[in-house]
Protein backbone atom coordinates (compact mmCIF):
# COMPACT_ATOMS: atom_id res chain seq x y z
CA UNK A 1 0.00 0.00 0.00
CA UNK A 2 1.19 3.50 -0.85
CA UNK A 3 0.30 6.83 0.75
CA UNK A 4 0.06 9.64 -1.76
CA UNK A 5 0.11 13.38 -1.27
CA UNK A 6 -0.75 15.77 -4.10
CA UNK A 7 -0.31 19.52 -4.11
CA UNK A 8 -2.33 20.68 -7.14
CA UNK A 9 -1.06 23.62 -9.19
CA UNK A 10 0.24 24.26 -12.69
CA UNK A 11 3.31 22.47 -11.25
CA UNK A 12 1.73 19.71 -9.13
CA UNK A 13 3.72 18.07 -6.35
CA UNK A 14 3.33 14.28 -6.05
CA UNK A 15 4.83 12.08 -3.32
CA UNK A 16 4.17 8.42 -2.52
CA UNK A 17 5.33 6.86 0.76
CA UNK A 18 5.39 3.30 2.07
CA UNK A 19 3.92 2.32 5.47
CA UNK A 20 7.18 3.22 7.25
CA UNK A 21 7.17 6.73 5.74
CA UNK A 22 9.93 6.03 3.20
CA UNK A 23 9.72 7.95 -0.07
CA UNK A 24 8.84 5.66 -2.97
CA UNK A 25 8.23 8.40 -5.52
CA UNK A 26 8.64 12.18 -5.57
CA UNK A 27 8.02 14.29 -8.63
CA UNK A 28 6.74 17.65 -9.81
CA UNK A 29 4.23 17.20 -12.63
CA UNK A 30 3.80 19.90 -15.27
CA UNK A 31 1.45 19.77 -18.22
CA UNK A 32 3.28 19.76 -21.54
CA UNK A 33 2.30 22.21 -24.24
CA UNK A 34 2.21 25.91 -24.98
CA UNK A 35 2.10 28.08 -21.89
CA UNK A 36 -0.54 30.70 -21.28
CA UNK A 37 0.22 33.73 -19.15
CA UNK A 38 -1.78 33.62 -15.92
CA UNK A 39 -3.43 30.27 -16.58
CA UNK A 40 -3.22 26.83 -18.11
CA UNK A 41 -4.16 25.66 -21.58
CA UNK A 42 -6.49 22.74 -22.26
CA UNK A 43 -3.51 20.84 -23.66
CA UNK A 44 -1.46 21.38 -20.49
CA UNK A 45 -4.43 20.55 -18.27
CA UNK A 46 -5.13 17.26 -20.07
CA UNK A 47 -1.44 16.29 -19.97
CA UNK A 48 -1.20 17.14 -16.25
CA UNK A 49 -4.21 14.93 -15.55
CA UNK A 50 -2.77 12.03 -17.58
CA UNK A 51 0.57 12.33 -15.77
CA UNK A 52 -1.14 12.11 -12.40
CA UNK A 53 -3.17 9.12 -13.59
CA UNK A 54 0.02 7.30 -14.64
CA UNK A 55 1.63 7.86 -11.22
CA UNK A 56 -1.39 6.63 -9.23
CA UNK A 57 -1.71 2.92 -8.45
CA UNK A 58 -4.75 0.88 -7.42
CA UNK A 59 -5.06 0.84 -3.64
CA UNK A 60 -3.25 4.15 -3.06
CA UNK A 61 -4.42 6.13 -0.03
CA UNK A 62 -4.65 9.65 -1.50
CA UNK A 63 -4.85 13.01 0.22
CA UNK A 64 -5.02 16.12 -1.94
CA UNK A 65 -4.62 19.70 -0.82
CA UNK A 66 -7.91 21.49 -1.25
CA UNK A 67 -8.13 24.83 -3.04
CA UNK A 68 -7.35 27.85 -0.89
CA UNK A 69 -10.37 30.02 -0.18
CA UNK A 70 -10.24 33.35 -1.99
CA UNK A 71 -7.47 32.29 -4.36
CA UNK A 72 -6.60 34.95 -6.92
CA UNK A 73 -6.63 32.49 -9.80
CA UNK A 74 -9.95 30.84 -9.10
CA UNK A 75 -10.73 29.58 -12.59
CA UNK A 76 -7.29 28.03 -13.17
CA UNK A 77 -7.29 26.52 -9.68
CA UNK A 78 -10.77 25.09 -10.19
CA UNK A 79 -9.86 23.56 -13.54
CA UNK A 80 -6.70 21.93 -12.15
CA UNK A 81 -8.42 20.59 -9.05
CA UNK A 82 -11.34 19.27 -11.11
CA UNK A 83 -9.16 17.38 -13.58
CA UNK A 84 -6.93 15.91 -10.85
CA UNK A 85 -9.95 14.84 -8.77
CA UNK A 86 -11.41 13.20 -11.86
CA UNK A 87 -8.18 11.27 -12.51
CA UNK A 88 -8.04 10.08 -8.90
CA UNK A 89 -11.66 8.86 -9.16
CA UNK A 90 -10.93 7.32 -12.57
CA UNK A 91 -8.32 5.17 -10.79
CA UNK A 92 -11.18 4.06 -8.50
CA UNK A 93 -9.60 5.84 -5.54
CA UNK A 94 -11.41 7.95 -2.95
CA UNK A 95 -9.36 11.00 -2.04
CA UNK A 96 -9.43 12.88 1.22
CA UNK A 97 -8.79 16.61 1.28
CA UNK A 98 -6.71 18.82 3.54
CA UNK A 99 -6.90 22.60 3.78
CA UNK A 100 -3.74 24.56 2.89
CA UNK A 101 -3.61 26.01 6.43
CA UNK A 102 -3.72 22.47 7.88
CA UNK A 103 -0.74 21.45 5.72
CA UNK A 104 1.29 24.27 7.31
CA UNK A 105 -0.09 23.43 10.76
CA UNK A 106 1.11 19.81 10.36
CA UNK A 107 4.71 21.04 10.49
CA UNK A 108 4.08 23.74 13.08
CA UNK A 109 4.03 26.74 10.70
CA UNK A 110 1.39 29.31 11.60
CA UNK A 111 2.05 31.74 8.79
CA UNK A 112 2.92 34.48 11.29
CA UNK A 113 6.15 35.74 12.80
CA UNK A 114 6.84 38.00 15.76
CA UNK A 115 5.58 38.44 19.31
CA UNK A 116 1.98 39.03 20.38
CA UNK A 117 1.02 42.60 19.60
CA UNK A 118 3.77 42.87 16.99
CA UNK A 119 3.03 39.99 14.59
CA UNK A 120 3.13 40.07 10.83
CA UNK A 121 2.03 37.55 8.23
CA UNK A 122 4.66 35.56 6.36
CA UNK A 123 4.40 36.09 2.61
CA UNK A 124 5.42 34.21 -0.52
CA UNK A 125 9.08 33.07 -0.39
CA UNK A 126 9.26 33.73 3.36
CA UNK A 127 6.34 31.35 3.97
CA UNK A 128 7.78 28.70 1.63
CA UNK A 129 11.14 28.91 3.43
CA UNK A 130 9.44 28.49 6.83
CA UNK A 131 7.67 25.36 5.55
CA UNK A 132 10.84 24.00 3.95
CA UNK A 133 12.78 24.54 7.20
CA UNK A 134 10.01 22.96 9.29
CA UNK A 135 9.83 19.86 7.06
CA UNK A 136 13.59 19.41 7.32
CA UNK A 137 13.41 19.83 11.11
CA UNK A 138 10.42 17.49 11.59
CA UNK A 139 11.30 14.75 9.09
CA UNK A 140 14.79 15.39 7.70
CA UNK A 141 13.24 15.71 4.23
CA UNK A 142 14.36 18.18 1.59
CA UNK A 143 13.59 18.76 -2.08
CA UNK A 144 14.25 21.60 -4.51
CA UNK A 145 10.54 22.01 -5.32
CA UNK A 146 8.19 23.70 -2.84
CA UNK A 147 5.33 21.77 -4.48
CA UNK A 148 7.00 18.43 -3.79
CA UNK A 149 7.74 19.48 -0.20
CA UNK A 150 4.05 20.29 0.30
CA UNK A 151 3.12 16.96 -1.32
CA UNK A 152 5.48 15.21 1.11
CA UNK A 153 3.65 16.75 4.08
CA UNK A 154 0.33 15.71 2.54
CA UNK A 155 1.62 12.15 1.99
CA UNK A 156 2.60 12.01 5.71
CA UNK A 157 -0.95 13.11 6.51
CA UNK A 158 -2.31 10.33 4.23
CA UNK A 159 -0.16 7.73 6.01
CA UNK A 160 -1.16 8.85 9.48
CA UNK A 161 -4.83 9.09 8.45
CA UNK A 162 -4.66 5.44 7.42
CA UNK A 163 -2.85 4.44 10.61
CA UNK A 164 -5.39 6.28 12.77
CA UNK A 165 -8.32 4.69 10.91
CA UNK A 166 -6.75 1.24 11.39
CA UNK A 167 -5.99 1.88 15.10
CA UNK A 168 -2.26 1.47 14.49
CA UNK A 169 0.51 3.54 16.12
CA UNK A 170 0.99 6.85 14.33
CA UNK A 171 4.30 7.90 12.81
CA UNK A 172 3.68 11.57 13.59
CA UNK A 173 2.46 12.19 17.12
CA UNK A 174 2.77 15.89 17.89
CA UNK A 175 -0.53 17.36 19.13
CA UNK A 176 -0.99 19.65 16.10
CA UNK A 177 -0.32 16.74 13.72
CA UNK A 178 -2.93 14.60 15.45
CA UNK A 179 -5.42 17.52 15.28
CA UNK A 180 -4.96 17.76 11.49
CA UNK A 181 -5.49 14.03 10.97
CA UNK A 182 -8.49 13.89 13.33
CA UNK A 183 -10.11 16.83 11.51
CA UNK A 184 -9.89 14.95 8.19
CA UNK A 185 -11.07 11.70 9.77
CA UNK A 186 -14.05 13.42 11.35
CA UNK A 187 -15.08 14.92 7.98
CA UNK A 188 -14.96 11.58 6.14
Amino acid sequence: MRFVGTDPATATGFVALDEQGNVLEEVELKGAGKTMKGGITDEQLADLGHQLYKHLKPGDEVVMEDAAHGTQRGITTGMIHGVLRYMIRRRSLSPNFVAPAAVKKYVGVTGWVGEAGNKRRLVDKEKKKAIKDAVKEHFGYTHKSDNVIDAYIIARIALNLYLMREYKPLLDTLPYQIEVVEAILNKA
